[in-house]
């Protein structure tokens, strides 16, 4: 069933109406979707390296209005709607856990998620279920997002399609590792 909405995302990518495509693959996905709106993107920007900026911006905008939508999922669906989008995903278990330390390093775990492979709407979800700051949400989640859509744009716009295939296995390893080298940065400033 996965593989069939990944071959329908990819045919969007063709279509006359590829951006409005990509705002709605942007804003479900931080909500509910499994497939990320790289999948639209690279074809998009491959086609036309022109508007890599505009499609980066789309991708951004309706991704961080739909990870409003995770928020609002959180807070008002969690037990009939977001509960079960967590049990999907294999997360439910870790609710009880994580929610109580997630307001001290919400900010964090929002930026991790939406840079990282990890699914966006995980966090969402769970910002809006644990009442994170919504202002702290809504910049954490600008920034993060912004930083992945526009670097991938970048690198398409700058290198073409040779990098699509770093970007399609690697790049989100490399974010990963980007990650995991600031937080232990910040680790060893703080301790010491």
């Amino acid at each position: 069933m996965l593989r069939r909405f990944y071959i329908w995302v990819l045919g969007l990518a063709q279509s006359r109406n590829a951006l409005w495509a990509l705002g709605f693959v942007s804003f479900v996905e931080s909500s509910v979707f499994p497939i990320p709106p790289d999948v639209l993107m690279i074809p998009m920007i491959l086609a036309r390296p022109s508007r890599a900026w505009l499609i980066a911006g789309v991708a951004l905008t309706a991704s961080v209005a739909g990870g409003m939508l995770g928020y609002w999922i959180g807070a008002a669906l969690f037990e009939t709607v977001g509960q079960p989008v967590l049990a999907f995903y294999g997360k439910d278990a870790y609710f009880d856990e994580f929610a109580a330390r997630y307001n001290e390093w919400g900010a964090w775990a929002v930026l991790i998620a939406g840079v990282t492979p990890f699914p966006f709407k995980v966090i969402t979800i769970m910002s809006g279920a644990t009442g994170l700051s919504v202002p702290v949400f809504i910049v954490a989640s600008i920034i993060a997002r912004g930083l992945r859509f526009f670097v991938v744009a970048a690198l398409l716009w700058r290198f073409g399609a040779p990098i699509s295939i770093f970007i399609e296995r690697r790049l989100g390893l490399m974010f990963t590792l980007f990650v995991v080298i600031l937080l232990g940065g910040f680790y060893i400033v703080r301790y010491l």
